[in-house]
């Protein structure tokens, strides 16, 4: 089995940078709800307020570090503020993959848009979700409830990785890595996709 750390390492050397920055503990805030802020995050990963595109990658990354998800609603927190934002989709977009090895050996890490690195494992699963006109759509757990969407390019180049298992006594197409399978969809409806 390769080692996690290999994968992570090019990430990280991608970035310039020899570790991972801290997070604030928003689980452990729970200030009074502030009411809504005119703030979106697009499906494409884009954060927008007051309908214009936020050009400052630092303040994104900033923002995105107080980020918390309470069920299907997002917030951004401070230990004495809470206020809501809209998410189309997934907060984040992994916009770069880098792999080691083959089958369940392999270790698969990716880099967010606003550098999070996380290796594909228990602690950052991976889900697909299935839609008429956007096909299979891979997500990353990223931290606390929030997921990475793949862009399409990371989708294909993931896709290509897959390989069909039985799971439950039905053949299943789906990724092998960190010593587990991810199944994706049936094996049979791989022509639909």
């Amino acid at each position: 089995m390769t080692e996690p750390g290999q994968a992570m390492e090019r990430l990280m050397a991608s970035l310039g940078s020899g570790k991972a920055r801290g997070l604030p503990p928003v689980e452990r805030w729970n200030p009074p709800f502030c009411g809504d802020l005119d703030m979106r995050i697009a499906a494409d990963g884009t954060w927008y307020y007051m309908g214009t595109p936020i050009g400052r990658p630092a303040l994104v990354k900033l923002f995105s570090s107080v980020l918390k998800r309470e069920g299907d609603d997002y917030f951004l927190v401070t230990p004495v503020e809470k206020v809501g934002i809209t998410v189309d989709d997934a907060p984040f977009q992994a916009v770069e993959m880098q792999v080691d090895g083959e089958g369940d050996g392999r270790t698969i890490a990716f880099r967010t848009q606003v550098d999070d690195l996380v290796c594909l494992g228990p602690e950052h699963g991976l889900r697909f979700r299935r839609a008429a006109q956007d096909g299979l759509t891979p997500y990353i757990h990223i931290r606390r409830g929030l997921w990475a969407r793949l862009t399409r390019a990371l989708t294909y180049d993931l896709l290509a990785l897959g390989e069909v298992r039985e799971v439950d006594g039905e053949a299943m197409f789906g990724i092998a890595a960190a010593e587990q399978f991810y199944p994706a969809l049936p094996a049979s409806e791989i022509e639909g996709i």
